[in-house]
C-alpha cells in the first residue's frame, strides 16, 4: 500500500520544504509539493494528499479568521470555486497522467511567475470578478490544489486591512477545501492509500510549519520569498516527465 522508500522520501522531503514555505511566508506550499509528489506518486495522489494535510494542519487558523474575515465576499468566490472545481477534477481524473504532469508543472511556472512580478489586482472587489477569480482558483486547486495565486493577487493589491487579507485567504482556502474534499471523494481519490500516506506526511508537515515560523524572525521576508521562488522553480523543474527516462 505504501510506495517505494525512494518515492516516500521524495514526498517527505517535499513536505517539509512545502511546509516550511507555509509556515513562513502563507503561500508556496502547493506550488512546492505537487510538482515532486506527482512524479513520485502520480497527480491523482499528490493533489489529493496534500489537499488532507494541509486542511487538517491548519484548522487552528479558522476560528480568529472567521472573526476577521470579510465573510460575504470569501464566500463569493467559494461560490466560483464551486463552479470551477468540478472541471479540474474531471482533468485529474481523466487526463493521461505524463500529460497531467506537464500541466502541473506549466501551471507551476505560470502561478510563480505571477507571484514574483509583484502584479497586484489595485481595483475594489466586483461580483462578477471575483467569481471568477474563485472559479478559476476553483478549476487549479480540483486539477493540482494550485488554486492560491490567483487570490493572492486578487486580494493583496486592494485597500483591505492585512489582517483581513489574510482572514479572507484562510477562510476562502479552507473553503476550497472543503468543495475540493467532497468532489475527490466523489471521484473515489480518497481513498485508504491516501489516507494512510496523509497520516506519515501531516507530521513531517506540521513540523514544517512550525520551523517556518520559527524563522520568520531570522531572515528578513523578501530574503525567504526569494529562497521559495527557488524551491518553486526547482520543484516545477525536477517534476517533469522529461526526467523519467533517466531513473
Amino acid at each position: 500500500m505504501l510506495p517505494e522508500t525512494p518515492a516516500l522520501l521524495v514526498t517527505l522531503g517535499a513536505a517539509l520544504a512545502a511546509g516550511l514555505a507555509r509556515g513562513f511566508s502563507g503561500f508556496g506550499a502547493a506550488l512546492i509539493f505537487i510538482p515532486p509528489a506527482s512524479a513520485a506518486l502520480g497527480p491523482q495522489v499528490a493533489a489529493p494528499l496534500l489537499l488532507l494535510v494541509d486542511n487538517v494542519t491548519t484548522l487552528p487558523l479558522l476560528p480568529p479568521a472567521w472573526r476577521l474575515a470579510n465573510r460575504r465576499e470569501a464566500m463569493t468566490l467559494a461560490g466560483g470555486a464551486l463552479l470551477g472545481a468540478p472541471f479540474g477534477a474531471w482533468m485529474l481524473l481523466h487526463l493521461p497522467g505524463d500529460l497531467l504532469r506537464w500541466g502541473i508543472c506549466v501551471l507551476a511556472v505560470a502561478m510563480l511567475a505571477l507571484l514574483a512580478s509583484g502584479w497586484r489586482y489595485h481595483g475594489r472587489p466586483a461580483l462578477p470578478l471575483s467569481l471568477g477569480v474563485g472559479a478559476a482558483a476553483g478549476l487549479c486547486s480540483g486539477a493540482a490544489q494550485l488554486g492560491g495565486p490567483p487570490v493572492v493577487a486578487y486580494w493583496l493589491g486592494g485597500a483591505l486591512p492585512a489582517a483581513q487579507v489574510r482572514a479572507n485567504l484562510v477562510l476562502f482556502f479552507a473553503l476550497n477545501g472543503l468543495i475540493s474534499a467532497a468532489i475527490y471523494l466523489l471521484g473515489g481519490l480518497l481513498g485508504p492509500r491516501t489516507l494512510l500516506l496523509a497520516a506519515l506526511m501531516a507530521p513531517v508537515y506540521a513540523l514544517g510549519i512550525w520551523g517556518g515560523s520559527r524563522l520568520f524572525g531570522l531572515a528578513s521576508e523578501a530574503t525567504f520569498r526569494r529562497a521559495c521562488f527557488v524551491l518553486i522553480g526547482l520543484a516545477a523543474l525536477l517534476g517533469l516527465p522529461l526526467w523519467d527516462g533517466l531513473k
